[in-house]
């Protein structure tokens, strides 16, 4: 079995060759035959853009420049198993990299992840493209995300987007907002239950080369201790570079982790909902205009 995995915006879509012509569905999981060639559409789901699940033997390239309907600058392979690929690119028009199919095969903590409590394996969550203006560093994502795949699907994200002042619809654009946690897997939890920290070697490994993929980013929004520290290069606490948020507008605003362990936190600094907050969303309505 060969696969071939790649993103396409939201999507990561596997195409997968069977045996001498042989095709697999990635949604129904049965197989069909085929001779060597293309399908723009797949014979049990009929036409769907995102999956055309097949490839002509020893045509890479044109695999994929059939599938994103576009040229491709440079194509790379990268080995991920005994029988696995997978295709890195960059794309003419910028609104993919090969940074986001290296990321999104990253293993480097899997024997981490693997010791701990959950005894889980690495799934990097994400969301951008490069046309995003704002950006949302986090912390790393929990283990409603991880099994979700997506971004802040939990209560800490009910409770961010209420702090933006916007719906899911405007959370979840890619074009307009980036998300990009300081450790982009589910660290899981220690043996009292707890979450544990993002591991640093995520941040040293590919943050900064993440980053230079989001060359319009006006406004970010640094959540929680982690990616204040990184972002601004300060050993500070979260209360000091909150409290002293009017000083990193308006290219960056210092917030608190939107957990409801920190509602103790908001009750004792009420000045976070009266002056933070306000202008939080008059920044944010600002840059998405």
């Amino acid at each position: 079995t060969q696969k071939l995995l790649f993103r396409k915006r939201q999507s990561s879509v596997s195409y997968t060759k069977i045996n001498r012509g042989r095709y697999l569905c990635p949604d129904h999981g049965e197989f069909y035959g085929k001779t060597d060639g293309f399908l723009d559409t797949c014979p049990l789901c009929g036409p769907k853009a995102e999956h055309r699940s097949s490839w002509k033997t020893n045509d890479l390239s044109g695999l994929l420049k059939h599938v994103l309907g576009s040229e491709l600058g440079r194509i790379t392979l990268k080995p991920i198993g005994k029988h696995q690929v997978v295709g890195s690119y960059f794309e003419v028009n910028g609104l993919m990299t090969d940074i986001f199919a290296r990321l999104s095969a990253c293993d480097l903590c899997k024997d981490r992840f693997a010791a701990t409590v959950t005894g889980h394996a690495p799934r990097p969550v994400f969301q951008g493209e490069a046309s995003a203006k704002v950006l949302i560093a986090g912390q790393a994502p929990g283990a409603r995300v991880h099994q979700s795949g997506r971004p802040f699907t939990d209560p800490s994200g009910d409770r961010l987007r209420d702090w933006m002042g916007i719906n899911k619809e405007i959370f979840y654009d890619e074009t307009r907002i980036a998300i990009l946690p300081m450790g982009f897997c589910f660290p899981g939890y220690g043996r009292k239950g707890a979450d544990l920290p993002p591991p640093a070697i995520c941040a040293k490994t590919w943050r900064a080369e993440v980053l230079q993929a989001f060359p319009n980013i006006q406004f970010t929004l640094l959540v929680g201790a982690y990616a204040q520290k990184w972002h601004l290069s300060t050993q500070g606490s979260v209360t000091e570079m909150v409290a002293r948020w009017r000083a990193h507008l308006p290219h960056q605003l210092p917030l608190p982790h939107p957990s409801w362990r920190n509602r103790a936190w908001i009750k004792k600094n009420p000045w976070f909902e009266t002056d933070v907050l306000p202008a939080l969303r008059g920044r944010l309505k600002e840059v998405l205009a």
